[in-house]
């Protein structure tokens, strides 16, 4: 008998609360579509490969439709202050870098993976989802060091981004750490060249690179990527950044808009359970308990919904559509699933209705080629 786990279960509506908020083309990501580890990243390549090549030089240009403040200034992460006031600020075009002696002198156009990783070669050294304006001189600073968390400071910018020596457990060497509130567009950047350049990232050499095609970083610099990628979730600016380079590239980032594939292709496929579901089940509680379904193609998780006035107020789900009034099941192995719902009132009884279905966010695909499990319980 196959060993009983108690899945995590979430809202639903965690996973989807973003999709109202791009402007990816309907079906863009259906080819990644119950897809996991290196298969999905080679689904996310096949998806994006291809982009539109800019030249060096209109990146200048583009920079003032992808990373401009609302101020109209541009965006540099290793000098802004988000909430507060910068040092310096600059124009687009009119403080291009020629030359510099010290921070704030001018912007300029760094690549957050160093163009010697691989060698200057393109589309790798014009591709936007990685290059980005920043001040010259903290350019310079940086060098082709990799990014990392700072233990003994050897320099700081006046935003506090640093360079020194690394304390992330795995490596000893000299890294630059920007700012907390940037470390996520960071990962993102590098998530996105994981997937994007699968097809050539195994000849790269960095000091964050494994010299493979999957999983393509250290052990070390995966395991703060998606921390850096957790602990500072997508932004407004990210996700204005990533609609900006479609227009201009015609790829997108696939890490903002579904977070969740990081970990699908480098975690464990379960995402961290919320804050926000019920955890105190002293009270009256229901258990569904159920064995999955049988065949070719099992489904890839079980969104539920109840109710206490009946089956008929229980709406049914749309394929691609945010679901907000019910849990879903991520299963681990398949076998006796299971779910808890507490907080329940004595005496009343609950509705319930369960459709499996594979995909996620807007390609979710609800399975109707069989009965919707209902059932009636009254609490105790």
């Amino acid at each position: 008998m196959k060993q009983i786990r108690l899945k995590h279960f979430l809202f639903l509506s965690l996973f989807l609360s973003y999709v109202a908020a791009f402007t990816q083309p309907a079906g863009y990501y259906d080819a990644a579509s119950g897809q996991t580890g290196e298969a999905l990243q080679t689904a996310l390549y096949n998806i994006i490969d291809n982009h539109v090549v800019r030249t060096y030089d209109q990146l200048w240009t583009d920079f003032q439709s992808t990373d401009a403040k609302a101020n109209g200034k541009v965006w540099d992460m290793y000098s802004d202050v988000p909430g507060g006031s910068p040092a310096y600020e600059y124009t687009f075009i009119t403080d291009q870098c020629v030359n510099y002696d010290e921070e704030g002198d001018c912007y300029n156009r760094e690549h957050s993976i160093p163009a010697s990783w691989f060698n200057d070669a393109s589309p790798m050294y014009t591709d936007l989802f990685h290059l980005i304006p920043t001040d010259g001189y903290v350019n310079n600073k940086r060098s082709n060091y990799p990014f990392g968390e700072v233990g003994s400071v050897s320099w700081s910018s006046t935003n506090g981004s640093k360079l020194g020596s690394s304390n992330y457990p795995g490596y000893s060497g000299t890294v630059f750490e920007p700012i907390d509130e940037y470390k996520g567009d960071i990962a993102r950047n590098y998530l996105y060249m994981a997937i994007r350049y699968k097809n050539v990232i195994s000849s790269w050499s960095g000091e964050m690179l494994a010299d493979n095609s999957y999983p393509v970083f250290t052990a070390w610099a995966l395991n703060m990527l998606l921390e850096w990628h957790t602990n500072d979730p997508v932004s407004q600016k990210e996700i204005d950044r990533n609609n900006a380079i479609y227009a201009i590239q015609q790829n997108r980032n696939p890490f903002i808009d579904h977070p969740e594939y990081a970990n699908l292709i480098w975690g464990t496929g379960l995402l961290d359970e919320p804050t926000n579901h019920v955890t105190d089940f002293s009270a009256n509680t229901i258990t569904l308990q159920w064995t999955d379904a049988v065949g070719t193609v099992l489904p890839d998780a079980y969104l539920i919904k109840m109710s206490s006035t009946g089956f008929n107020s229980i709406t049914a789900p749309v394929d691609g559509t945010a679901e907000s009034d019910g849990f879903w099941t991520k299963n681990v192995t398949y076998g006796i699933e299971k779910a808890v719902f507490g907080n329940l009132s004595p005496g009343t009884t609950y509705y319930f209705k369960m459709w499996g279905y594979t995909g996620s966010d807007a390609g979710i695909d609800y399975k109707t080629d069989g009965d919707v499990l209902q059932i009636s319980l009254q609490a105790p």
